[in-house]
């Protein structure tokens, strides 16, 4: 029979409305560091068998504590699509943004669930959406010859997708789902109507992909130039 000490003791209710676990305490601390549980997240005690909030659970009042301390409030608040400021606050390009900005940049977007090796999209499909990373991991690929090449791995905080969503053209590569993940899907049409809509929200959103693009070009090129010269001292 399992010890009570190292059977797993936790789930916890995502944001996508599925149940993550059971976990044990180490994970589920972790958990709360990195926001993917906040104070407001439902997780079920396997030793009450009993749904409490986050910040009512002994074992996490103090971190739930000091976020209090520092912010005179652990409510969160969800929006229509289930997902919260914070749940959104992981996503780089959108950390700057206040919650009530935040909360009104869901309203824009669709919240996706993605299955483990499921492909969200492949070379050469038309498409007219950026998708914003919540959680889970993703890879985009290609497959000359058949043999599959990595380009890049996407996990929390990451986008992709985001070209076709200014001139709706051909996708560059592959994205896969490495393990399930959890994303949120703005299309062209949405971004529009954010644009007419909220321009105090599409002003800092471009402002922040245009940053996060640049730095891709500025490490393409350094990384084309660094081949260039190795090929040049070793031709």
């Amino acid at each position: 029979m399992a010890s009570a000490l190292t059977e797993p003791r936790f789930t916890v209710w995502g944001i996508d409305q599925a149940p993550y676990g059971p976990i044990e305490l180490p994970t589920l601390v972790s958990w709360v560091k990195d926001e993917r549980v906040t104070a407001d997240t439902w997780i079920f005690v396997g030793k009450d068998a009993s749904w409490q909030r986050a910040a009512e659970l002994n074992e996490l009042q103090m971190f739930f504590g000091r976020q209090k301390a520092a912010t005179g409030n652990t409510q969160t608040t969800e929006t229509a699509n289930g997902v919260s400021p914070r749940a959104l606050r992981r996503v780089k390009i959108l950390a700057g943004l206040s919650d009530e900005q935040l909360e009104r940049f869901a309203t824009f977007v669709e919240v996706e669930k993605v299955s483990q090796w499921t492909i969200v999209f492949k070379l050469g499909d038309y498409g007219d959406s950026m998708y914003l990373i919540l959680d889970g991991e993703l890879r985009a690929r290609i497959n000359p010859a058949g043999k599959e090449t990595i380009l890049a791995t996407l996990s929390i905080g990451d986008f992709f997708g985001d070209i076709s969503l200014f001139d709706q053209g051909p996708r560059s590569a592959d994205v896969v789902a490495n393990k399930d993940s959890l994303v949120v899907k703005l299309s062209a049409k949405a971004f529009q109507k954010l644009a007419q809509e909220a321009p105090d929200l599409a002003a800092p959103f471009l402002l922040a992909v245009g940053k996060t693009l640049t730095a891709r070009i500025r490490a393409d090129n350094k990384r084309y130039g660094d081949s260039v010269t190795f090929a040049r001292a070793t031709g």
